[in-house]
């Protein structure tokens, strides 16, 4: 019953580890994934000849994704030395319990043998007071040969299941090396691109004022579209006596935000280089920016789609940066900033995954297009990566 209970335990355990191991594999696939298109957005970065704000960001989000890929392996083994542990016991227990049904079951065919070599099972019945006990008698004989037959099938299963726990044993060892071999060529990676950062954080480090003047320009124009949602929402304000949204406003607001964490990206394909909210910058020490949205970076011509159906509140340009797109959805706002061949106006309605332009190139930094998504609910900010899918 003992070996029984922890083959169960451990066959519960080998289903729930394999579902969980599955799920670790594919999370590290798609990181692999991610990490291969970062590879291609630092090529065309290694091809200028001085190093990026662009490129540091880059090379942040790989660093985060190693990471993260080294996380996952560190799991895997974790999970994996549960398991042999659990089979270490399951095997020692049912060897235990083998060798004492063994000596049990040897003893047994000992008697037996006694028993028959000195006609005592034929003596055992004839001496029976009466027909019904020498009936009990014979079944009572019939019983103990069923039993024995079946203290050798329970030794025989066990055997087995000894062999088969083993091989699994010896199967997930091997698998463990490979995953800590898989884990240490991922750390000496890490290692390179820490060291590669470091060279280039060195290098900006020299153009402080250059990126003192590259911050103060990001904040005039998170300033400008922050401004241009406040004239929006005061504008309609007055255009109305009304306080409350009408019912398809209100429907499209609810709409919107049922779709949080399930909303398209609005490109098809890029990384994340700049997150929301108060981050420090990447080179310049005790400094920090107030970022309204996110950045997201890819490389080449890059579509810029709605991530919800709306109305086209906005088309804003901003010297220096280019067009700002922004949708209304209610009371929530999308905005889309850095984007030139803008296919939409203001007035028109849009669907989810409308085109509305292009992601401007920049030829300087190695045809790098980056876009700048924010979101708004009326006027405060709300981070855009709680929104979005984690598939693009």
């Amino acid at each position: 019953m003992r070996s029984l209970l922890v083959l169960i335990l451990l066959n519960i355990f080998y289903l729930t580890s394999a579902q969980t191991k599955a799920e670790l594999e594919e999370d590290r696939k798609k990181t692999m994934e991610e990490i291969a298109f970062v590879d291609n957005l630092l090529k065309t970065t290694a091809k200028e000849k001085s190093e990026s704000l662009s490129e540091l960001k880059i090379i942040g989000n790989k660093l985060n994704l190693r990471e993260n890929v080294i996380k996952g392996l560190q799991e895997e083994i974790s999970l994996l030395m549960n398991r042999i542990d659990l089979n270490n016991l399951a095997i020692e227990m049912m060897e235990n319990d083998l060798n004492i049904l063994k000596e049990d079951y040897s003893r047994s065919i000992v008697n037996s043998y006694r028993l028959r070599k000195g006609g005592n099972e034929l003596g055992y019945i004839l001496s029976a007071r009466d027909f019904n006990q020498g009936y009990k008698r014979i079944k009572y004989l019939q019983q103990i040969a069923e039993y024995r037959r079946k203290e050798s099938e329970i030794i025989t299963e066990l055997k087995e299941q000894v062999e088969t726990s083993k091989k699994k044993l010896l199967n997930d060892l091997s698998v463990m090396s490979d995953l800590k071999g898989k884990q240490e060529q991922q750390k000496s990676l890490l290692q390179v691109e820490q060291n590669r950062k470091q060279r280039i954080v060195r290098a900006l480090s020299s153009k402080e004022k250059q990126l003192q003047k590259e911050l103060e320009e990001r904040k005039r124009i998170a300033r400008r579209i922050e401004n241009e949602i406040a004239k929006m929402i005061e504008e309609e304000r007055r255009r109305s006596t009304r306080t409350e949204l009408t019912p398809e406003e209100r429907l499209k607001s609810e709409n919107f935000a049922e779709n949080r964490g399930r909303l398209p990206w609005p490109v098809e394909s890029g990384i994340i280089t700049s997150k929301f909210g108060v981050q420090n910058h990447p080179v310049l020490k005790y400094v920090t920016e107030n970022n309204p949205g996110i950045e997201i970076t890819s490389s080449g011509q890059t579509n810029v789609r709605a991530v919800f159906s709306g109305e086209v509140a906005r088309v804003v340009l901003i010297p220096g940066a280019n067009i700002a797109v922004i949708i209304r959805h209610g009371k929530y706002f999308t905005v889309y900033q850095n984007i030139v061949n803008v296919k939409v106006k203001t007035g028109d309605k849009v669907e989810t995954k409308q085109l509305l332009g292009n992601v401007f190139l920049d030829e300087e930094d190695g045809n790098k297009a980056i876009l700048k998504f924010m979101i708004f609910e009326e006027k405060s900010k709300i981070d855009p990566e709680l929104w979005i899918s984690k598939k693009k």
